[in-house]
């Protein structure tokens, strides 16, 4: 027996809205190991197939007036998962703007391509080196984006900050250099003779 098409019709928005999977959630930094972010963190599920991608953080910034990503062998890292079937990277794996991957058939490169242990489907993410921006006083507390990722097959999920960050004082302008985000991070700027520190980092992940 054949549903009426009258039925169909009322019912096929919600099918529709059920089936994307389009929802954000909170989470705790000590939900995944090593995360290295502050509690309250959050990501998106909805499903991105050749989407952009982009990494907001907020932090709170004490005495600095700039915190970002140095140099082209910065290592971004992450969790990812395949939205073929959902499986994820046990692992954290990273990206940089050093290295790069050819894609299957000849269709080019990027920065990371992965197969999916459980579909076996062949997905990749690259880092675009002009999304970069730093992360300054006047950000604070609200989030910003500080790179986009393009996305194929699958979409970043977790995120871990770890060294490699450059902090610039907010009177002095010292440069602290390779700065460990795991964890709240403070130090002493001799020229402004005070102290200076990043806290409270969470981070987000956001369609383009």
């Amino acid at each position: 027996m054949q549903a009426p098409l009258s039925f169909l019709i009322r019912i096929f928005p919600l099918f529709f809205f059920l089936n994307t999977g389009c929802v954000s959630t909170t989470i705790s930094g000590g939900l995944e190991d090593n995360v290295g972010t502050g509690p309250n963190s959050t990501f998106c599920l909805c499903r991105m197939d050749d989407e952009k991608v982009g990494l907001q953080i907020s932090a709170r910034l004490e005495n600095c007036t700039e915190l970002k990503a140095v140099g082209d062998d910065f290592r971004w890292y992450l969790k990812l998962k395949c939205n073929q079937c959902g499986d994820q990277t046990y692992e954290f794996v990273y990206v940089d703007l050093l290295e790069s991957q050819p894609l299957k058939g000849g269709r080019g490169s990027a920065s990371l391509v992965i197969k999916c242990k459980f579909c076996s489907n062949e997905n990749s993410l690259n880092l675009l080196k002009e999304s970069l921006d730093s992360y300054t006083y006047d950000d604070c507390p609200k989030y910003k984006t500080i790179v986009v990722f393009e996305c194929r097959g699958v979409q970043p999920i977790f995120f871990d900050p770890r060294v490699g960050w450059e902090v610039k004082g907010l009177e002095s302008g010292t440069k602290f250099s390779d700065v460990d985000l795991s964890q709240d991070w403070a130090d002493y700027d001799e020229k402004a003779k005070d102290t200076v520190g990043v806290y409270e980092l969470k981070y987000q992940f956001i369609r383009m």
